[in-house]
């Protein structure tokens, strides 16, 4: 191939990069604290105040993945042409560009892209679904289970029992609370517990299939996908399907 025939496109700006990384930490700073979580009697870890400190972390950095992903849905009406959702969510035409770009690849001339290929769309809308699930439960499971925002003064006001002031619950302690409230609320949480749990380990697999697919695409097609998420730009070699200029 000639370096004749490259020609640089600006792809991801700025905030788009800032999410993918941010996000990035966010998640493996996630799954490290969860997996503490998830085996702390394996570990050795039995204090009550390590329980709660791990799962304070674990939501503390839960809220920046919060935030985070909140602009990032924001952002995809804001940013430039590859980060907007016409570009990632599937819509009219959807199916031939996917049918199109399969049968580029079975040919050996894959079609080249600028922002995301069809099979990338369709990747990153299942994980911005799990990340909007993991989001939702892990909001409720903060609240249910240690008290914090958003919906923890409501959670602790309704445990209380008649009398006790509800900032003074203490998280997995039942002084102070309403047994059959207390019950109530276990039943409750339980199931949003379950779906966090499953929906992160549904999120790990998918993730490390993302990766892999990215970088069989970037020996396959070039394009500088790796380090397009640093620079922003992307290098190709013909004329990008996705790219009107």
């Amino acid at each position: 191939m000639n370096q004749s025939e490259l020609k640089i496109y600006k792809a991801w700006d700025l905030p788009t990069r800032l999410f993918h990384w941010i996000n990035f930490s966010a998640v493996i700073c996630l799954i490290f604290f969860g997996l503490l979580m998830l085996f702390k009697k394996e570990l050795g870890i039995t204090s009550m105040e390590a329980k709660i400190s791990l799962k304070t972390i674990h939501v503390i950095i839960g809220y920046v993945f919060v935030v985070n992903l909140a602009f990032r849905i924001l952002w995809g009406f804001l940013g430039n042409r590859y980060a907007r959702w016409r570009a990632i969510l599937p819509g009219r035409g959807f199916m031939q560009s996917l049918r199109d770009y399969r049968t580029s690849m079975r040919s050996g001339n894959t079609q080249q892209f600028v922002g995301h290929n069809p099979l990338g769309r369709l990747a990153v809308c299942c994980l911005l679904l799990l990340m909007l699930v993991m989001a939702f439960t892990g909001l409720i499971r903060a609240a249910t289970d240690i008290y914090y925002p958003p919906f923890g003064s409501l959670v602790a006001g309704y445990v209380a029992a008649p009398g006790v002031d509800p900032d003074s619950l203490i998280p997995y302690d039942p002084a102070g609370l309403e047994p059959s409230r207390a019950e109530q609320l276990k039943t409750f949480k339980e199931p949003f517990g379950e779906i966090h749990l499953y929906t992160a380990y549904a999120l790990m697999l998918l993730i490390v299939l993302h990766i892999v697919a990215v970088v069989v695409t970037d020996l396959r097609e070039g394009g500088s996908i790796i380090s397009a998420m640093f620079t922003g730009r992307k290098v190709l070699s013909g004329k990008p399907v996705d790219d009107d200029s």
